[in-house]
């Protein structure tokens, strides 16, 4: 290979699957890595490349400030050269506090704050600050900014039919486990062995609100100096003045969902949700209010802002414009600025994230991008190419880890991993032009042509969801066929999240529904302890040997005593940078000596955990192992073992992983949120079958998706639209995938091009 300045230059990379692999990546292009899910993309892109960046990066700076930066391990490479900085863009969800919004994490807000104190009318004080609802003047004296009440609801408080003795009060503090809950029953005012419900009216009106006004009523409390007087006040005002009205962190022996389930939330009546203080939302710009401006739609703020004609407002107008316009180019139009973080989907919080560095003047980046068109619909993937070729543009490398064939497409180069995936992964099998790349499985996914379900199973039954009219969805109706594959399609922010997840979930909530979110993973968790055998495994080599269980656990007597079951030591060294250390003592197995002496069928614990889903099916008898590794098989993960730790699984693994563990039910409705995710097309085929077994099995099975394969296996679509946010909310759209590509809507025009390319 030839080196130069302009390649990025990697040399014998081993990180997790990594087979000692060369790579030069040149520099100021569009690189696509391609191949099967837990191939090893994401072992180069971010395990290698971009941690030695950064950790490069944290060397620049002084000892006692990198000591209070995130710490970054050399990754298992020979030699790594000529990287630049990077921009990392992941799929992950942004972890933010509730308060976090997309005004907020664009940084949009601060100017938004300074517009109003500069030319709202009429005017409040100069400082911009004023306008927030977390400053002492701006906050709502109600909510204290929140936008919400809290108010104790009386009805999941008390039992009335019980007596106090009895629990009749379920807020644990409040009752009789608690100092409270025993005065209340030791103080003489109420009879403890009554039921709350035959208390006369005087005695009932005391118990909840406390005294009259300008009353005090005192009952004994028993200390260890014998009784002292104490003022009742009633137990909702009570509640509200210990547990809603003080910090609920700050408090031992009550959690805030402990306050939140015996309570209701409602909007605030003083600010409208707002959490700005009245006299704030008095103060407008061209008949609006700075709440009002925080609800827009981003394409109607747009609007206002090339509204304002006032030269100081213009300036700092025209600063939002360009942020603002940065999340309408990525599709995002239909979101608004008080939009929270949490609520949005794994598609648009990662654009949100895009939008934010494209607004940046920095050149000479590396940008890493972790699957973009997740959440897109193939409409809006076009947008998501034009926002790559514009950071290529400002001298920047582009790296992308992608399934999707129209962003494949796009790039100058694809490196493509695999051949296979986990131990069968770990190589590159091509790396060049697109026209180049023949005989991989990316290759074969770019020939084929999509199939259209000719033959859709026959619909004898409907699940019911009328006049829906959650977020955007306009009152609408619906009728889904049951016992067949339905797919649920349209472009972002149309609605179908929340007709699924919300609507049909509260309507029907047997649902198994199986996103995307994480599993809970740590470093000690495996496939074996995920899918509920790793117990009895343990007890078969119990059984078999005479031997405690605990024996065969690395968290417990199997420890290896040096690394206590990590497989890895961490020397502690003063500002030096990390360094994990394979253990010695037991060669990374985590296990004792003692432990490994005990085998079942000539294999010790080690030895079984290091088996393949696949070796495993003929290895064990136990019916309950064999039925639980049969879904990891049956939802194309056959390729991993039984010891493999969650943490160490791709986002697509992860996914089927957890629709695996969900594999043990029949007769259910299965609605999955973009199943396709984190999928090459290979894997996809694999998937379907999954569904399509499921379905003849006897269950319904809905998916919430944008690719295309999937529509067109599908027995019924129904496509949501026709724009996202308020344009959104209606259906396009029901029918067969014959009748779907008779008709002109956006789906549908990209199932007529699947059909018709070759």
């Amino acid at each position: 290979m030839s080196e130069s300045k302009d390649e990025i230059i990697l040399r014998g990379l081993k990180e997790n699957n990594l087979k000692n692999i060369d790579l030069n990546i040149p520099k100021q292009k569009i690189i696509v890595f391609s191949g099967l899910s837990g191939s090893g993309k994401s072992s180069v892109v971010f395990d290698t490349l971009a941690t030695e960046s950064r950790r490069q990066m944290t060397l620049n700076y002084p000892l006692y400030v990198r000591n209070q930066m995130p710490r970054y391990e050399r990754p298992h490479a020979d030699l790594m050269q000529n990287l630049s900085p990077v921009v990392v863009v992941e799929q992950r969800q942004i972890t933010s506090n509730s308060r976090s919004t997309v005004g907020s994490y664009m940084d949009i807000n601060p100017l938004i704050r300074l517009l109003f104190s500069r030319i709202g009318f009429p005017s409040i004080g100069s400082s911009a600050n004023d306008f927030s609802s977390q400053s002492s003047f701006g906050r709502c004296p109600q909510c204290s900014g929140y936008g919400e009440v809290v108010a104790p609801d009386l009805n999941k408080m008390l039992d009335f039919d019980k007596p106090l003795r009895e629990y009749a009060v379920k807020f644990k503090p409040l009752s009789p486990s608690g100092w409270q809950g025993r005065w209340m029953i030791t103080g003489g005012l109420f009879d403890p062995d009554q039921p709350i419900k035959d208390y006369p009216k005087e005695k009932l009106q005391l118990l909840l609100y406390g005294p009259k006004e300008g009353e005090r009523v005192f009952a004994p409390f028993h200390t260890k100096n014998g009784p002292q007087p104490h003022e009742w006040d009633g137990i909702l005002p009570r509640f509200t003045r210990l547990y809603i009205n003080r910090d609920i962190s700050k408090l031992k022996e009550v959690s805030q969902e402990d306050v939140l389930a015996v309570s209701t939330q409602s909007l605030c009546p003083t600010c409208q949700g707002s959490g700005l203080n009245p006299k704030v939302l008095e103060c407008k710009i061209n008949g609006l209010n700075i709440a009002e401006y925080d609800q827009l739609e981003l394409t109607d703020l747009l609007e206002e802002l090339k509204n304002i004609d006032d030269p100081i407002g213009k300036s700092i107008a025209q600063q939002a414009v360009a942020h603002i316009w940065q999340l309408v180019q990525m599709g995002l139009g239909y979101l608004s600025l008080s939009r929270k973080m949490g609520t949005l989907s794994g598609g648009e919080a990662q654009r949100v994230k895009i939008a934010r560095h494209l607004g940046s003047s920095l050149n000479n980046l590396t940008y890493i991008f972790d699957e973009p068109s997740a959440g897109l619909h193939p409409e809006e993937v076009y947008l998501l190419i034009q926002m790559m070729k514009r950071l290529k543009e400002q001298q920047n490398t582009v790296i992308v880890i992608e399934h999707d064939l129209t962003v494949i497409t796009a790039a100058d180069e694809v490196i493509e991993m695999g051949p296979g995936a986990g131990v069968s992964g770990g190589e590159v099998v091509y790396q060049g032009r697109l026209e180049g790349i023949k005989d991989t499985p990316t290759a074969l996914a770019l020939n084929q042509i999509l199939k259209l379900n000719k033959n859709p199973r026959k619909i004898e039954s409907y699940f019911k969801i009328n006049r829906a009219r959650y977020n955007n969805l306009k009152n609408i109706s619906v009728d889904i066929p049951k016992n067949v594959l339905v797919s649920i399609c349209g472009v972002s922010g149309s609605g179908k999240s929340t007709l699924m997840l919300e609507a049909f979930t509260k309507k029907y909530p047997e649902t198994i529904v199986v996103g995307h979110g994480t599993i809970g993973i740590s470093s000690r968790s495996t496939l074996a302890t995920y899918m509920g055998i790793m117990d009895d495994i343990r007890s078969i080599l119990s059984k078999e040997t005479g031997q405690p269980v605990g024996l065969f656990s690395f968290n417990s007597l199997g420890a290896c005593p040096i690394c206590k079951g990590k497989g890895v030591i961490t020397p502690e060294v003063a500002f030096a940078d990390p360094v994990t250390v394979p253990c010695e003592a037991c060669g990374s197995t985590r296990y004792s000596n003692e432990a490994l002496k005990f085998c079942y069928q000539d294999k010790n614990i080690v030895e079984i955990l290091n088996l393949t889903i696949d070796e495993a099916m003929n290895y064990f008898s136990m019916p309950k192992i064999i039925k639980r590794i049969n879904t990891l098989k049956d939802v194309g993960l056959g390729y991993l073992t039984l010891g493999q730790t969650t943490s160490s699984l791709s986002g697509g693994e992860l996914q089927r992983l957890k629709l695996a563990s969900h594999l043990q039910h029949e007769g259910q409705i299965y609605l999955l949120d973009e199943p396709s995710l984190g999928l090459h097309t290979k894997d996809n085929g694999i998937l379907l079958e999954v569904f399509q077994g499921l379905v003849n099995k006897g269950n319904s099975v809905i998916i919430i998706e944008h690719n295309l394969d999937f529509i067109a296996a599908s027995d019924w679509i129904i496509e949501m639209g026709p724009g996202g946010g308020k344009q959104g909310g209606h259906i396009l759209f029901e029918g067969t995938p014959e009748d779907m590509i008779k008709t002109d809507t956006l789906t549908s025009k990209w199932l007529k091009n699947g059909i018709n390319e070759v």
